[in-house]
Formats: structure tokens, C-alpha cells, sequence
């Protein structure tokens, strides 16, 4: 976009971590931003939309700044938060290693789908799509990879098939009335997220942190504020990125032991990890990943086929076709995340 244009989006999902931070970029650059998620998120500035696109039946009535529940259609309520808008960010998505297929088929296909129709109605010109690298991972190890196409049929768990599926039907609509392109944030992390960091740190703390295998294949992440400059960088060169799918991340590997410690470290936890052999580690997850589905349990299994393999193989990829595309590259290196994560969580341990 040229510089001192102002942009109308709408951010789905906004009340996540990355979509705070997605939208505080958007606002203090002067865009006009809606949010879009089930319940308020309290965001100041913004016009408010509630409405749950996994549902066929949703309630929204939007005022600046505030939202109010009234009885209404999901489709009315996604025309009134789309209408006039430049550009979508779709964050919105059930993020889970584990739970029923139909509840990650309902928001992550199906509520894509009804996005994905009603911005074409409204004349949304470019449609950007969060996607995840797990889309097209199949357990084997990934050094400087490509994103790679969208594999439902040989993905690992029901969120990366769903997510798979999500967003071929994204990329599915792009053309000429609607730029469309996908893009995966790895592993995403920084202060305040409860996603990826807090679980390790609870983990730690129960005595239930692994690591698999030696732990020493290389990973990449990403940091919280990159992942969001990416993605705001996406709706900025969506003609030129139109069409594609790209991941993105720091372009820093490092292995799973050094990512674990240091995390941990910036907690100030200092635990000795315990390795276990990964054929068993991989065994395990999926004895126990089958074992919560056939008994519907509830919150996340201790391992899974998924995140064994995630943290025996090696996954990084090469940022040059993303960098390029998106005109992005990260400002916040490794070392000075960690640095800003530490510091988050000691001045949060003094505040009690």
C-alpha cells in the first residue's frame, strides 16, 4: 500500500496473541479496523463484530468500539462486518493437538468457507489467510524447505488436516476480483503468549516436559512481533503474493534442546530435561492420542504422534520467497527475544 492510505480490515480471531498484536499495527498506522470473534474482545478502537462463523446461526451488531448481541444470521452478520472492507485477515481457527473432528471441521473449514463466500459477495479485494506449517507436514524432517502444498490426505492430527483443507479452500478463491495467499507462521512465540511458551513452562513445572530423541534437530520460530509485521506486510503486497502459500519465521534454526532451555531459562527455571528414545515417544503419542479420542477427553494429552515427531525432526525453511514476496523481513532477532522474555516474566513475577 502506498504510505498515508488508510486501509478498512477486518481481523478475525483478533483476541489471540498474535491477533492483538496484528491489530495494534493496523490502528497505529492509521487503518480502519473491525474484529470479528465469538464474544467482545475489549480491543479499544475498533468497531466490534460478534458472530461465531462456525455456526450457520450467529449474532452480531456492531458499534464502534463495543459489540452487542442481537438474533441474527451468521451470513448478515459476516455482510454487516464486511461490508465496505479493503482487505481480511483470517485468524480465527480451533487450535488444538487434540479433540473431535467436527469441532475443528466447523470453524476451521466450514467457518473459512462462509468467509471466504461472504468477502467474495462484498467485494473484498484481498483476502489474507492464517495458515500453519503443520499443513503440510508429514513426519519426515524439513531443512530449508519450501512450504510445500497443503497435504490433507497425509498430515499429521485432525487440526493440521482441517487447517489443510481450510486452506486450499482459501487459496481456491483467489483471482482477479479477490487477491487471495496463505501464510503459516511458525511457532510462534513472545511475551504474554500461552500457546507454545506457557505450555512448556507448565509442563516443566508438572515434570512432564520430554525431550525426543537426542533434541538436537534444528528448528525455526518465530517472533510474536515479526509474525505480526509478516502478516500485516501480507495484506500490503497481496497482488504480488496472490496465489501462494508461504511460512514464515525468524530464518534463526536452532535445536529443540537450546529452544526448550532457553524458554525455560526465561522463566527462571532451571530443570535438568529428560530424553526418551523417539520410536517410543512416537509409539506412545499414538496410543494416546487414539486413546483421548476413543474416550473423549478433555485439554491436551500428554504426547501425540504429531508432537513427538515435531520435536525428533528437523523443521526450518527457507524465508528468501517469503521475505521477497511479503517486502518483509524480521526486526527482532532470537537473542533479543528471549532478552524481551525474560524481562516480561520477571517484572510479571514481581507485580505480585
Amino acid at each position: 500500500m502506498q504510505p498515508g492510505v488508510t486501509v478498512k480490515v477486518l481481523v478475525t480471531g483478533a483476541t489471540s496473541l498474535i491477533g492483538r498484536h496484528i491489530v495494534s499495527r493496523l490502528l497505529e498506522r492509521g487503518d480502519e479496523v473491525a474484529v470479528l470473534q465469538r464474544r467482545p474482545s475489549g480491543i479499544a478502537g475498533v468497531t466490534e463484530v460478534c458472530c461465531d462463523i462456525a455456526s450457520p446461526s450467529g449474532a452480531a451488531k456492531s458499534e464502534s468500539g463495543k459489540a452487542t448481541t442481537t438474533s441474527n444470521t451468521t451470513e448478515a452478520s459476516l455482510a454487516t462486518a464486511l461490508e465496505g472492507k479493503d482487505a481480511v485477515i483470517h485468524l480465527a481457527a480451533k487450535v488444538s493437538i487434540a479433540g473431535r473432528w467436527d469441532a475443528f471441521e466447523a470453524i476451521n473449514i466450514r467457518g473459512t468457507e462462509r468467509l471466504i463466500r461472504m468477502a467474495r459477495q462484498c467485494g473484498v479485494a484481498r483476502f489474507v489467510h492464517i495458515s500453519t506449517p503443520s499443513v503440510a507436514h508429514s513426519g519426515r524432517s524439513l531443512i530449508g524447505a519450501q512450504a510445500g502444498a497443503a497435504d490433507p490426505d497425509h498430515v499429521r492430527g485432525h487440526y493440521a488436516r482441517s487447517k489443510a483443507i481450510g486452506e486450499q479452500i482459501a487459496l481456491s478463491a483467489n483471482g482477479p476480483d479477490m487477491k487471495v495467499l496463505a501464510l503459516r507462521p511458525h511457532l510462534v512465540w513472545g511475551p504474554g503468549d500461552t500457546q507454545l511458551i506457557q505450555r512448556i513452562v507448565d509442563r516443566a513445572r508438572a515434570g512432564r516436559l520430554l525431550l525426543v530423541g537426542s533434541a538436537l534437530a534444528l528448528i525455526d520460530t518465530t517472533y510474536i512481533d515479526n509474525a505480526a509485521d509478516a502478516i500485516v506486510a501480507g495484506v500490503d503486497n497481496a497482488d504480488r503474493a496472490a496465489g501462494h502459500a508461504l511460512v514464515i519465521s525468524n530464518g534463526q534454526p536452532r535445536t529443540v534442546s537450546e529452544i526448550m532451555q532457553r524458554i525455560l531459562n526465561a522463566a527462571g527455571m532451571d530443570i535438568p530435561l529428560r530424553h526418551v528414545p523417539a520410536g517410543i515417544a512416537i509409539t506412545a503419542g499414538t496410543v494416546i492420542e487414539n486413546l483421548w479420542q476413543l474416550l473423549d477427553k478433555q485439554g491436551d494429552p500428554p504426547m501425540t504422534r504429531f508432537l513427538a515427531e515435531q520435536l525428533a525432526t528437523a523443521h526450518w525453511f527457507d524465508q528468501r520467497e517469503t521475505q521477497r514476496l511479503l517486502n518483509w523481513q524480521p526486526t527482532v532477532g532470537i537473542e533479543e527475544g528471549f532478552r524481551r522474555l525474560a524481562a516480561f516474566n520477571k517484572d510479571a513475577t514481581q507485580s505480585f
